[in-house]
Protein backbone atom coordinates (compact mmCIF):
# COMPACT_ATOMS: atom_id res chain seq x y z
CA UNK A 1 0.00 0.00 0.00
CA UNK A 2 1.41 3.57 -0.58
CA UNK A 3 1.59 5.51 1.80
CA UNK A 4 -0.10 8.88 2.18
CA UNK A 5 2.06 12.23 2.43
CA UNK A 6 1.74 14.11 5.83
CA UNK A 7 1.73 17.24 4.11
CA UNK A 8 -2.19 18.01 3.27
CA UNK A 9 -1.41 20.36 0.67
CA UNK A 10 0.00 17.25 -1.23
CA UNK A 11 -2.35 15.10 -0.92
CA UNK A 12 -4.91 14.37 -3.70
CA UNK A 13 -7.68 15.93 -3.08
CA UNK A 14 -11.59 13.46 -2.52
CA UNK A 15 -14.27 14.38 -5.72
CA UNK A 16 -16.53 17.13 -5.24
CA UNK A 17 -13.87 19.09 -3.26
CA UNK A 18 -12.43 22.37 -5.03
CA UNK A 19 -8.98 23.50 -5.00
CA UNK A 20 -7.68 26.54 -3.00
CA UNK A 21 -6.49 28.42 -5.70
CA UNK A 22 -9.39 28.23 -7.77
CA UNK A 23 -11.39 29.43 -5.10
CA UNK A 24 -9.36 32.50 -4.19
CA UNK A 25 -9.15 33.11 -8.01
CA UNK A 26 -13.20 33.06 -7.94
CA UNK A 27 -13.75 35.29 -4.50
CA UNK A 28 -11.04 37.64 -6.12
CA UNK A 29 -12.99 37.78 -9.56
CA UNK A 30 -16.50 38.71 -7.69
CA UNK A 31 -14.47 41.18 -5.21
CA UNK A 32 -13.42 42.96 -7.70
CA UNK A 33 -16.82 42.71 -9.52
CA UNK A 34 -18.59 44.01 -6.45
CA UNK A 35 -16.01 47.22 -6.13
CA UNK A 36 -16.76 47.61 -9.81
CA UNK A 37 -20.15 48.53 -9.14
CA UNK A 38 -20.17 50.29 -5.90
CA UNK A 39 -17.89 52.65 -7.84
CA UNK A 40 -20.33 53.56 -10.87
CA UNK A 41 -22.85 53.49 -8.40
CA UNK A 42 -21.22 56.56 -6.43
CA UNK A 43 -20.22 57.92 -9.37
CA UNK A 44 -24.20 57.98 -10.67
CA UNK A 45 -24.88 59.68 -7.43
CA UNK A 46 -22.03 62.30 -7.17
CA UNK A 47 -23.35 63.51 -10.64
CA UNK A 48 -26.93 63.18 -10.27
CA UNK A 49 -26.89 65.41 -6.99
CA UNK A 50 -24.20 67.97 -8.61
CA UNK A 51 -26.49 68.20 -11.83
CA UNK A 52 -29.25 68.66 -9.17
CA UNK A 53 -27.58 71.07 -7.52
CA UNK A 54 -27.07 73.09 -10.84
CA UNK A 55 -30.83 72.72 -12.08
CA UNK A 56 -33.06 72.28 -9.15
CA UNK A 57 -36.48 70.91 -9.55
CA UNK A 58 -38.11 74.10 -8.36
CA UNK A 59 -37.09 77.81 -6.83
CA UNK A 60 -36.35 78.23 -2.90
CA UNK A 61 -38.84 81.13 -2.08
CA UNK A 62 -40.68 81.54 1.49
CA UNK A 63 -44.03 83.13 2.21
CA UNK A 64 -46.17 83.20 4.93
CA UNK A 65 -49.25 81.30 4.96
CA UNK A 66 -50.91 83.08 7.53
CA UNK A 67 -50.95 86.34 5.58
CA UNK A 68 -51.31 84.94 2.02
CA UNK A 69 -54.89 86.09 0.96
CA UNK A 70 -54.05 89.05 2.66
CA UNK A 71 -50.94 90.72 0.96
CA UNK A 72 -47.81 89.96 -1.52
CA UNK A 73 -48.59 88.23 -4.86
CA UNK A 74 -51.14 85.69 -3.91
CA UNK A 75 -54.09 87.94 -2.75
CA UNK A 76 -57.62 87.07 -4.45
CA UNK A 77 -57.41 89.71 -7.34
CA UNK A 78 -54.17 88.54 -8.23
CA UNK A 79 -54.51 84.84 -8.81
CA UNK A 80 -55.31 83.59 -12.14
CA UNK A 81 -53.51 83.63 -15.50
CA UNK A 82 -51.58 87.09 -15.95
CA UNK A 83 -49.88 87.81 -19.74
CA UNK A 84 -45.92 88.87 -19.01
CA UNK A 85 -44.46 92.19 -21.13
CA UNK A 86 -42.15 90.16 -22.57
CA UNK A 87 -45.15 87.44 -24.16
CA UNK A 88 -45.13 84.87 -21.57
CA UNK A 89 -47.69 83.64 -19.32
CA UNK A 90 -47.44 83.38 -15.53
CA UNK A 91 -50.66 81.22 -13.56
CA UNK A 92 -50.71 81.97 -9.79
CA UNK A 93 -52.54 79.25 -7.97
CA UNK A 94 -53.36 78.40 -4.35
CA UNK A 95 -53.87 74.78 -3.36
CA UNK A 96 -55.95 74.51 0.03
CA UNK A 97 -57.88 71.47 1.95
CA UNK A 98 -60.07 70.59 -0.84
CA UNK A 99 -59.39 72.81 -3.76
CA UNK A 100 -57.06 74.77 -6.15
CA UNK A 101 -57.75 78.98 -6.21
CA UNK A 102 -59.19 79.46 -8.97
CA UNK A 103 -60.05 76.00 -10.24
CA UNK A 104 -59.89 76.50 -14.08
CA UNK A 105 -57.22 78.50 -15.78
CA UNK A 106 -57.15 79.45 -19.08
CA UNK A 107 -53.16 79.34 -20.81
CA UNK A 108 -52.62 80.08 -24.40
CA UNK A 109 -50.54 77.38 -26.37
CA UNK A 110 -47.56 77.59 -27.99
CA UNK A 111 -46.17 80.08 -24.87
CA UNK A 112 -43.85 79.43 -22.48
CA UNK A 113 -45.93 79.25 -19.25
CA UNK A 114 -44.54 79.70 -15.75
CA UNK A 115 -46.88 78.20 -12.72
CA UNK A 116 -46.09 79.74 -9.33
CA UNK A 117 -48.55 77.31 -6.70
CA UNK A 118 -48.65 77.68 -2.47
CA UNK A 119 -50.10 76.33 -0.01
CA UNK A 120 -52.22 77.71 3.15
CA UNK A 121 -52.64 74.95 5.25
CA UNK A 122 -51.35 71.35 4.13
CA UNK A 123 -48.88 69.92 1.99
CA UNK A 124 -50.38 69.06 -1.99
CA UNK A 125 -49.19 67.84 -5.15
CA UNK A 126 -49.81 69.69 -8.41
CA UNK A 127 -49.63 67.24 -11.35
CA UNK A 128 -50.22 67.90 -15.01
CA UNK A 129 -50.59 64.61 -16.88
CA UNK A 130 -48.92 64.05 -20.06
CA UNK A 131 -46.80 67.10 -19.19
CA UNK A 132 -43.39 68.06 -17.54
CA UNK A 133 -45.37 69.44 -14.70
CA UNK A 134 -45.16 67.82 -11.10
CA UNK A 135 -44.33 69.42 -7.92
CA UNK A 136 -44.83 69.55 -4.39
CA UNK A 137 -47.19 72.37 -2.91
CA UNK A 138 -46.06 72.73 0.66
CA UNK A 139 -47.11 75.74 3.25
CA UNK A 140 -44.67 78.64 3.64
CA UNK A 141 -42.84 77.65 -0.10
CA UNK A 142 -43.42 78.93 -3.18
CA UNK A 143 -43.35 75.80 -6.15
CA UNK A 144 -42.73 77.04 -9.33
CA UNK A 145 -42.73 74.97 -12.25
CA UNK A 146 -42.42 75.98 -16.30
CA UNK A 147 -44.01 74.70 -19.36
CA UNK A 148 -45.28 74.89 -22.64
CA UNK A 149 -48.36 72.98 -23.92
CA UNK A 150 -47.89 72.30 -27.96
CA UNK A 151 -51.55 71.34 -28.13
CA UNK A 152 -54.77 73.11 -27.12
CA UNK A 153 -57.51 70.94 -24.98
CA UNK A 154 -58.45 70.57 -21.29
CA UNK A 155 -56.03 68.99 -18.94
CA UNK A 156 -57.20 67.45 -15.84
CA UNK A 157 -54.92 68.83 -12.47
CA UNK A 158 -55.20 66.64 -9.44
CA UNK A 159 -53.43 66.82 -6.39
CA UNK A 160 -51.55 64.00 -6.19
CA UNK A 161 -50.43 64.29 -2.48
CA UNK A 162 -52.68 62.99 0.46
CA UNK A 163 -54.14 66.28 1.73
CA UNK A 164 -57.20 65.02 3.78
CA UNK A 165 -60.32 62.92 3.86
CA UNK A 166 -61.57 65.05 1.22
CA UNK A 167 -58.39 64.62 -1.16
CA UNK A 168 -59.99 62.52 -4.19
CA UNK A 169 -62.68 65.27 -4.52
CA UNK A 170 -59.26 67.96 -4.95
CA UNK A 171 -59.75 68.54 -9.00
CA UNK A 172 -59.02 71.51 -10.83
CA UNK A 173 -58.25 72.13 -14.63
CA UNK A 174 -55.67 73.73 -17.07
CA UNK A 175 -57.43 75.03 -20.47
CA UNK A 176 -55.42 75.56 -23.48
CA UNK A 177 -56.57 77.28 -25.79
CA UNK A 178 -55.14 79.41 -29.77
CA UNK A 179 -52.89 82.60 -28.99
CA UNK A 180 -55.85 84.30 -30.94
CA UNK A 181 -58.32 83.38 -27.95
CA UNK A 182 -56.20 84.78 -25.10
CA UNK A 183 -54.14 87.64 -26.84
CA UNK A 184 -57.19 90.12 -26.43
CA UNK A 185 -57.00 90.13 -22.36
CA UNK A 186 -54.27 93.12 -21.20
CA UNK A 187 -51.02 92.73 -19.09
CA UNK A 188 -52.80 93.38 -15.52
CA UNK A 189 -56.72 91.34 -16.46
CA UNK A 190 -56.74 87.97 -14.91
CA UNK A 191 -58.18 84.86 -17.13
CA UNK A 192 -60.52 82.01 -15.53
CA UNK A 193 -62.18 79.76 -16.86
CA UNK A 194 -64.44 78.95 -14.16
CA UNK A 195 -67.64 79.95 -14.29
CA UNK A 196 -69.27 82.80 -12.42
Amino acid sequence: MAELPTDPLQRSLPDGTVPEAVVTRTEEHWVTVMVAMLTIMMVIMVLTSFIGALHPASNVEVIDSKTLHLKGEFVESNLGTALEPDGSVTVRLIAQQYDFVPRCVVVPAGTPVKFRLTSDDVVHGFLLPDTNVNTMVVPGFVAEVRTRFARTGDYLMPCHEYCGLGHQAMWAHVKVVPWDQFAGKGFLERTSCATQ
